[in-house]
């Protein structure tokens, strides 16, 4: 069975593992923020947690690139360079601009997200950097133009729905508190909802496999995450807004 076989089967495995992900979240709370449970298992830093865990997809990118420098065209450079510039933030900046003095992060979820991080990062350079065709001329394609502007929307509206947060335990400390401004307005989970986008723009400006199963474990994991985080903001914040929908504005 050559590369591309097992890529593809491992693909459609993965993606069984995201389906069975989603449904599950939707009985389980994720142990992550405020449904955490430091009493289950050894913790450590947040901060550090996150580092370690986000890690693997800056170090997978930089091994790619420098092992197929001398091979690889433009189009494999602004793939990395487009990868980069989410990871780099998420790995490298936000975890020093969130408020996470004092708060724990749970092995497991550690150890969770690093293998997520491992597996998704190889299947993405894998496309990249082996099975991929596009030629440069891909780059100024409608359909590689509309996602990279998905990409920059989604990307930009996680930050600044991650920048009231932050804003908001500036003023009122820690805990949680009811956030208001830009989609907030119609959101319990803007930053989510960002996310979401960011990863539907990689799937189609790479026109990957890879970059689409990346969407769906994005998904998969992030929406039942919203309703668990909005029922519970429902539920303890006091004067709620009743009209925040979960993670998509106007349907849930």
């Amino acid at each position: 069975m050559g590369l591309e076989a097992i890529f593809y089967n491992f693909l459609i495995l993965w993606s069984v593992i995201a389906a069975v992900v989603f449904i599950s979240l939707f009985y389980k709370n994720a142990p992550y923020g405020r449904f955490i449970n430091l009493n289950s298992s050894y913790s450590i830093s947040s901060r550090i947690g996150w580092i370690v865990m986000e890690s693997p997809t800056i170090i997978g990118i930089f091994i790619f690139l420098f092992w197929f420098l001398e091979t690889i065209g433009l189009v494999e450079i602004i793939f990395s360079l487009i990868f980069l510039s989410h990871y780099l933030h998420r790995t490298l900046i936000w975890p020093f601009r969130a408020k996470l003095k004092g708060k724990k992060m749970t092995i497991n979820v550690v150890l969770m997200a690093l293998l997520f991080n491992i597996v998704n990062i190889s299947l993405q350079c894998v496309w990249i950097f082996f099975l991929s065709s596009h030629d440069p001329g891909w780059l100024l394609s409608p359909i590689f133009i509309s996602g990279l502007v998905l990409f920059y929307i989604g990307m930009l509206i996680n930050i600044r729905s991650d920048n009231i947060l932050m804003k908001l335990r500036e003023d009122k400390g820690t805990g949680y508190h009811v956030p208001h401004g830009f989609l907030y307005k119609y959101l319990s989970c803007p930053n989510y909802f960002g996310e979401i986008i960011e990863w539907m723009g990689w799937a189609l400006l790479t026109m990957s496999p890879a970059g689409l199963v990346f969407f769906i474990w994005t998904f998969a994991n992030l929406v039942p995450r919203a309703l668990s985080n909005h029922n519970w903001s429902k539920s303890n914040l006091p004067n709620y807004p009743e009209n925040r929908k979960a993670i998509f504005p106007f349907i849930y």
